[in-house]
């Protein structure tokens, strides 16, 4: 089988990278610590059938650079398009369709929509 692979993307603490390991979804807590943005690759069609990401809402965004900040915990699943996440903090991720990805509440960052983008997504 393919490995899955979360990348956590941490604020700025010192010298801190950002840490990968080849842990599965079921494994990796959806949820992201203050802080962070994680980003899970390549979740297999099954770990996010059991995680109910196909009922999500649906939201689309063309390509464009906006602020946002979250007043809850978002998971999200992108299903086309490219996006770079910077937080206030200084940490920036990367992410593209096939990725799950959760940010922390409380978190402000400015998404730049590379390619359209559409995702599922679940605030919680």
């Amino acid at each position: 089988t393919m490995a899955r692979t979360v990348a956590t993307f941490r604020a700025p603490t010192g010298a801190r990278n950002a840490s990968r390991t080849g842990r599965t979804v079921a494994q990796a807590s959806l949820k992201a610590a203050p802080g962070e943005i994680r980003v899970v690759r390549g979740a297999s069609f099954e770990s996010l059938q059991s995680e109910g990401v196909f009922s999500w809402p649906i939201w689309t965004c063309e390509a464009s650079e906006f602020p946002w900040t979250y007043d809850q915990n978002e998971t999200c699943y992108l299903l086309e398009g490219e996006v770079e996440a910077k937080a206030d903090s200084g940490e920036t991720a990367s992410f593209q369709a096939g990725d799950l990805v959760s940010f922390p509440a409380g978190m402000s960052c400015t998404w730049k929509v590379t390619q359209a983008v559409k995702k599922h997504y679940k605030f919680y």
